[in-house]
């Protein structure tokens, strides 16, 4: 019997886990309470780590369809159905006619999120798509707009801050998300205890906003014009502090500008909260010692997405409390974090390229999910008529999932890297499965860059593993498409010697895989520490709270924050024309997270789905009564795409005229081999989601304040 230290890959909080196993057997999972991040924390996730490991239904062997039927394959079975017929698409149709969707799980995977670049190099589409754009790709848009690099998203300093404004998040649940935080409850409370205050926006009265000294029960859809208003109140009441920013700011006067017709009473129908109370929040964000104003998947699941994460940086510049100890700061990754290198560039731009039957612009080299199923479905030049998933279940997880699932069973060709015959691999040709968690090592190259502090922690393989990793997968998916063989170690070296230029680091001829590239991140980053050394540190290695970083973070063509850049400015007039909006009372849709349900893969275990079903449709009393619904009975909840009937629950937690039905349930599909999703089923939410609203900027989603009718059965 042993114990290893792990990292858990399960959400963004990158918590240490002590495993304790016997033989082969996960027999307990505790915190870790030496790990220098979390100190002990665990949720229900990490906890059910080797439920995952152990689970009968993960698949463990590759998968090929023949008539319809599933059939165990060899290794080299599997990647020779590929090689059969995945060139000869690309050679006949050409290299568009394939497209790649890559999960959220393929982030949290160190072989995924750096083998897969090179895999998707390779392929060379333009038909790239990804969670990203059902979750935060208005936070990058804006973010590359602002600083200069889309990966430069500022985080609360939450350990220092002395006020905190959450719209859109719930990090008690969440665990935070494009804000790396073990113990958000510990976080949250100690912030407390010193005299802050927090302030959550939120149409719901969240686990989050139970714990808050201040909750506004925003209208969804809403936030970007009460984010306005705030800035609106500064300017009005001279509340604008610049402090060491003002040097680095451009556009102040061109945002004054633009805020002026988005008075507090302006927006007050709308949003359906307070003139005075917002002038409230304006005065006390501006008062505060220090303060940080922080938006989630709540502010970039709706049509004015973008606008709503620019103008949370825009308040926390305009208090001067970005890049400040206790604002909004800059975190610096160990390894990975491209905006280490100083100096102006290009400037970020989107719409390189437009999507063939919506025109939808590029962002981030990859099209919205939304219009994949039009790629798929639309005949002519350029049909996308192969898919390859990486770790993903956009059946699931992107709107009108039900039109995907149609346009998945018209495709060519699919491959799906998965551990799961779920909702959307059921479509593959082949499924290539990947090592469990604990088969593998890890380290957290993206999150680590979205860290409320400075941390880096190698996880070696804490088991052994009898299958490829998915690095190795990759290398020979990309052979297959370079004609280059199935010579894997040959191909990784041709990958390091391509990061070691571009670092000017040599490769340490030791290592292979992974562990190589990590090191070169790890040797070239800015604390110039080794994988030998975090190899040593079992436990994590801290390097101390963030520090202010500009002006050496910022990337603009000015060298600036361009707080009034014309992309973002353009916008403006779409979210101005919403102040005429007179809410209409029709029910609006929204999601909720819950703690042990980060994403669907996770409802197959047990421990994570035991007890009441949580997969019910949450609304007010007032609601209840006017439109004849009874807890705990079914309605029908209709939208433009589709319709479904789910258990009513009714509770004061949520604001009058909203419905909330939590994301990645669904599991009633034929042809899945999920038994314990299967049993604990719900419904898919996305069913109702409607494609053709997006956020126009971005191309991200609207999954939030989705207009629906709700009827008693």
């Amino acid at each position: 019997m042993r114990t290893e230290q792990v990292t858990c890959p399960l959400c963004e909080a990158t918590c240490g886990l002590d495993v304790t196993i016997d033989g082969d057997r996960v027999t307990a999972v505790r915190g870790d309470a030496a790990d220098v991040f979390s100190a002990g924390y665990i949720c229900p996730k990490g906890a059910s780590i080797g439920a995952l490991h152990h689970d009968p239904d993960r698949l463990r062997t590759p998968m090929i369809k023949r008539d319809g039927e599933w059939h165990p394959a060899t290794w080299d079975e599997a990647f020779a159905e590929i090689a059969a017929r995945l060139p000869r698409i690309i050679a006949e149709h050409g290299k568009d006619a394939v497209a790649v969707y890559a999960g959220n799980p393929s982030i949290h995977n160190t072989s995924t999120a750096l083998y897969g670049r090179v895999f998707y190099k390779a392929l060379s589409t333009k038909n790239f798509y990804s969670a990203s754009t059902v979750d935060q790709m208005p936070k990058h848009v804006s973010a590359g707009y602002l600083f200069g690099d889309p990966m430069s998203i500022p985080v609360p300093d939450i350990d220092r801050t002395a006020h905190l404004v959450l719209l859109g998040a719930n990090p008690l649940v969440s665990n935070g998300s494009l804000m790396t935080a073990p113990d958000m409850r510990g976080r949250l409370k100690a912030l407390q205890a010193r005299g802050g205050k927090i302030v959550v926006v939120d149409p719901r009265r969240s686990r989050t906003a139970e714990m808050a000294d201040e909750h506004h029960a925003i209208r969804p859809g809403t936030d970007a014009l009460l984010l306005f208003a705030l800035v609106n109140t500064l300017f009005a009441e001279n509340l604008v502090k610049l402090g060491a920013l003002a040097e680095h700011v451009t556009g102040v006067d061109e945002v004054r500008e633009l805020a002026e017709p988005f008075t507090p009473e302006a927006v007050a129908p709308v949003t359906g909260l307070d003139a005075d109370a917002i002038r409230a929040m304006a005065r006390d964000l501006a008062a505060a010692e220090s303060a940080a104003v922080y938006g989630r998947i709540g502010t970039s699941t709706q049509a004015f997405g973008t606008l709503a994460n620019w103008l949370v940086d825009v308040l926390n510049v305009l208090t001067g409390n970005l890049d400040r100890p206790g604002g909004a700061m800059f975190p610096l990754a160990a390894a990975g974090q491209a905006n280490v290198r100083p100096g102006r560039r290009r400037g970020f731009a989107h719409g390189r390229w437009r999507s063939r039957v919506r025109d939808l612009p590029e962002v981030l080299g990859e099209f919205p999910v939304a219009t994949l199923a039009d790629e798929i479905l639309t005949p002519g030049e350029g049909q996308v008529r192969a898919l390859i998933t990486v770790c993903g279940n956009p059946c699931l997880s992107t709107p009108n999932s039900d039109r995907l699932a149609e346009a998945l069973d018209g495709l060519d060709f699919m491959v799906s890297l998965d551990v799961y015959l779920n909702e959307t691999s059921r479509h593959a040709d082949v499924i290539l499965p990947g090592p469990s968690p604990l088969e593998r090592a890890h380290y957290d190259v993206a999150l680590y860059q979205f860290a409320v502090r400075n941390v880096a922690n190698w996880t070696a393989a804490a088991l052994p593993s009898d299958q490829p990793q998915e690095w190795e997968t990759l290398l020979r998916l990309t052979g297959i498409i370079m004609g280059a063989g199935a010579d894997v170690a040959a191909m990784d070296d041709f990958v390091a010697a391509q990061f070691a230029e571009r670092m000017d680091v040599e490769p340490d001829p030791t290592l292979v895989g992974p562990e190589r590239l990590i090191d070169l991140l790890l040797r070239s980053g800015p604390y110039k520490v080794t994988l030998a050394e975090l190899k040593a540190a079992p436990h994590g290695i801290d390097f101390g709270p963030l520090q202010p970083r500009i002006p050496d973070v910022l990337a603009t063509p000015s060298g600036m924050i361009e707080l009034a850049a014309p992309a973002l400015v353009e916008d403006v007039p779409r979210l101005a024309a919403e102040l005429s909006t007179v809410p209409n009372g029709q029910m609006l849709l929204i999601g909720r997270r819950q703690l042990g349900s980060n994403n669907s893969w996770m409802h197959n275990l047990e421990p994570l789905v035991k007890g009441k079903n949580r997969c019910t449709a949450q609304v007010n009393p007032v609601d209840a009564e006017r439109l004849g619904l009874t807890d705990g009975e079914e309605a029908t909840v209709r939208s433009r795409t589709g319709k479904l009937r789910v258990p009513i629950e009714v509770t004061d937690t949520i604001r009058a005229g909203v419905i909330s039905i939590p994301h990645g349930w669904g599991h009633d599909q034929a042809g899945t081999r999920t038994a314990v999703a299967t049993a604990h089923a719900g419904v898919n939410s996305n069913q109702l989601a409607d494609e053709l609203l997006i956020d126009t900027l971005s191309g991200n989603a609207v999954l939030n304040g989705i207009p629906v009718e709700v009827t008693p059965n």
